[in-house]
């Protein structure tokens, strides 16, 4: 029996780490180095407001959210915890790489940095935006196919787009999606569909994973180009199709098409069964903990009292805790 680390992905606006900061001296270190690394203070990395600008809030908040990622990591490597498998979604994936040895530490942060000067949206563009969507349990994907070929509400619509799968819901009886494309047809699609079934999300304005994150994709594109990439040390399951990445080109691949592809948290979780994990550890709150179904037991990791829970839960279950450690 393995171990796996699962990254969950989106950008949170709430204040993040604060307990684990001052919980673990390792984690303090931690984010002096990253604010050295981004420009960024500690606060604002842990707890203060986001900017208001779109990009660079969503920037700011990636820096937070991954800062948490790793601190988790590194509180969890003071007990030599090792994952036999490593994956996530979205911010989470590039985490991940990292924590897999296929992308310098410094350079994720600095690069995540830099996309607060991705030019904001014109006046004249089209409002963004996303949603949660409920499918039947029954719209699975197609075998082996990947992210974003399951049956969706508002699927063919136009400046609608699929962005993400997160698989059964915990009691098996629907699909949790998300949508991505311009807000007014998200909010056409909301009213024309049984009620709750397709749910907007307020003050997100960024379609993220669709084709209207194209020009940040290009934006970022030579900033991607220039970074070191390495072979990863450790099975990396890809959350843009059932893969594991196993080549520096793989990983770099990764991150040029993560903000435009729609990802697929079912491509993570079942290439880590495939690996042969049997307890995952999801690192930081960006995956609500009970709501989704997974293949193995899940321990969700972001608070100082979850650090033993993790400990006593692979314990428990016998984990084999010598698979192949992350590179700091």
């Amino acid at each position: 029996m393995s171990l796996g680390y699962l990254f969950g992905g989106g950008v949170g606006t709430e204040p993040h780490g604060l307990e684990l900061y001052r919980a673990f001296p390792v984690v303090r270190q931690w984010y002096a180095e990253v604010s050295a690394w981004t420009g960024l203070t500690v606060g604002q990395i842990l707890e203060e407001e986001l900017p208001t600008a779109q990009e660079e809030r969503q920037s700011v908040g990636t820096v937070r959210e991954a800062a948490l990622a790793v601190a988790v990591h590194d509180a969890l490597a003071q007990y030599d915890l090792r994952p036999a498998a490593i994956g996530g979604l979205s911010l989470g994936a590039m985490a991940a790489s990292c924590l897999a040895g296929a992308v310098d530490r410094r350079e994720l942060f600095e690069m995540l940095a830099h996309a607060r000067h991705t030019p904001e949206p014109g006046p004249d563009e089209p409002e963004q935006g996303i949603a949660i969507a409920f499918a039947p349990a029954s719209a699975g994907e197609a075998q082996g196919a990947g992210a974003g070929t399951v049956d969706h509400p508002g699927q063919g619509v136009p400046g609608v787009y699929l962005a993400g799968d997160f698989g059964p819901t915990a009691d098996g009886s629907q699909r949790l999606l998300m949508l991505a494309g311009r807000a007014d047809a998200l909010a056409r699609l909301a009213a024309d569909v049984p009620p709750g079934s397709v749910v907007p999300l307020p003050g997100r304005t960024i379609a993220v994973h669709s084709p209207l994150r194209r020009p940040f994709r290009e934006f970022m594109a030579p900033r991607i180009d220039s970074m070191t990439f390495a072979d990863p040390l450790l099975p990396l399951l890809s959350c843009l199709e059932p893969k594991v990445l196993t080549s520096a080109d793989d990983v770099r691949d990764l991150f040029q098409r993560n903000s435009t592809d729609p990802i697929s948290l079912v491509d993570v979780y079942t290439g880590m069964q495939q690996q042969g994990v049997e307890l995952g550890l999801v690192m930081g709150p960006s995956i609500p903990e009970g709501i989704l179904a997974f293949p193995f037991p899940v321990v969700h990791v972001d608070q100082p009292e979850h650090i033993q829970q993790a400990l006593s839960t692979a314990y428990d279950l016998g984990i084999d805790l010598t698979g192949s450690r992350a590179r700091p």
